[in-house]
Parts: C-alpha cells; structure tokens; sequence
C-alpha cells in the first residue's frame, strides 16, 4: 500500500539531514515550485516532495471528486503519505491551500507535526462580516464562468493577477503553465472547493506552533486574512515578508527561503 500512495503522489525524498521537512505546494502549481528553496533547505534537512493529486505528476486516475469535494481528502493523503514515510514531529510548509490542509490533518494527528509554517494561506477568501477574504461571491462566480467557457485562456490570464510581478512575465508563463496541465474538471471543481472553504473555526483548535508567512499585493489572500489568522491560531507568529503576489517562493525566493530557514530554527 506504502508504495502506492508514494506513486500517488508522486512523492520524492532528496538530503539526508536528521529533520524532516514536508514541503507542500499549492493550487496551481506542482512541487517544482519548491526548486529555489531546495538547494539551501537539503543540506539541513530530509526534504520531503510531492504532487496533491490532480496536479504535477501525481496518478490523475486517483481523483475522485467525492475525496476531494473538501480539504479533508488532500489532508488525509497527506497523513498517508506521513504514515506510509513513518514520519513523525517533522516540518511542513505549506502554500496557499496547503495551508489549511496542513492544519486539517494536523487536528488529526498532531504528533506528525513539530511546526507549520504557512505561505500565502487563508481559511476563507469570501469576505464576511467583519471579516476581509478579499473577495465578494459575485467575483468568485465571474472566475468559475471564466473557468468553464475556455480554461487555458483563463489560466493565462489569471497566472500574472497571481504571480503579481509584472517585471518577471516569465514566472506567470511558468504558472500559466502548470495550471494548463491540470486537467480542466479537475481544475475547475478544486477552485470550487477551495475558494468557497471556511476553515476559520478549524483556526483555534490548532496546537501545533505556526509560522504565518505573508506577502503583500497578493490579489487571493489580502494581508488582512494573514492577521486574522495569527489572531485566532494560539501558537502562531505573524512574518511579512518583503515580497509581492501570491506565489513569492517563486518571485522572491532568496527571501522566503531565509524566512524559512529563520522559522525552522527558532
């Protein structure tokens, strides 16, 4: 069954440090978005990769979309995915929606887990009463319509509102990229789920110590959303970083990489 899951999520382990780092990429983009941050993170740490399923070269047979109609479904990959590696008090960062599934399987079994540190995550994008998302339900509609009528003009179009950096167009053609070869169901029913997710009452039930890294100008997760959550998470630290858009790993990873770095050995 180990070896299933690991060809599931096309998991791949690189260094040999004592400490074990999960490394775990968001919607859209695939563990290649880690590639920046690997050179300095190996020579300390057993670094963990992998793929959600639907995304990179994970087994796009192994979609189903009643294990995935929440992020219940990608948190319990990544406990079987723990167990199937034995691992236990590692670390994870996880981008974007990772975030949230991260905390998910972490209410589950905290002991896999010694510190998470977070990128660019939210636990709701809708806005609410006295809560900033960053977005009205009526955008989110405006995106899924745009989703459905062509996906690979969407995804072109949407890559450089999320990569947010107009002076690297070669990281949105990267992104653009990786969401093209997300087959367009897949893609469509993910961005459902995650943006129409509420995890804010998972927020406080959190014990693992937790790292909130946020950029600013992120058109997904507004800095507001990055407070609320050091707010209401006990054992967390709000960080911003000097970056800009949604996927700063990519766009300034000199950066991330020492807020990383900074988080993991504190």
């Amino acid at each position: 069954m180990a070896l299933s899951i690991l060809q599931r999520n096309n998991v791949k382990v690189l260094g040999d440090g004592e400490e074990t780092l999960i490394l775990a990429h968001g919607f859209g983009s695939d563990q290649t978005a880690w590639r920046y941050q690997i050179p300095e993170l190996q020579t300390r740490y057993r670094i963990v990769l992998f793929d959600h399923v639907g995304a990179g070269k994970s087994d796009f047979n192994a979609y189903s979309p009643r294990r995935y109609s929440s992020l219940y479904g990608y948190a319990e990959d990544l406990l079987d995915l723990c167990a199937a590696l034995k691992l236990n008090q590692c670390s994870l960062v996880g981008h974007s929606a990772s975030g949230m599934v991260s905390l998910l399987a972490a209410l589950v079994e905290p002991d896999r887990f010694s510190k998470l540190i977070f990128i660019s995550a939210s636990p709701r994008y809708l806005n609410d009463v006295g809560y900033v998302g960053g977005f009205e339900q009526s955008d989110l509609d405006a995106l899924y319509a745009a989703m459905s009528s062509n996906y690979y003009a969407w995804a072109s179009g949407f890559a450089p509102i999320a990569m947010g950096n107009p002076d690297k167009p070669e990281l949105a053609t990267e992104f653009a990229n990786t969401l093209a070869a997300i087959r367009p169901d897949i893609a469509q029913a993910v961005a459902r789920m995650i943006f129409q997710s509420d995890h804010r009452a998972d927020l406080p039930k959190l014990k693992v110590p937790t790292f909130i890294l946020q950029s600013s100008d992120d058109v997904a997760v507004p800095m507001q959303v990055g407070q609320y959550m050091a707010a209401n998470i006990p054992k967390s630290q709000y960080i911003p970083i000097d970056a800009t858009g949604h996927l700063p790993h990519l766009s300034a990873p000199d950066t991330v990489s020492k807020a990383i770095a900074t988080c993991l050995s504190s």
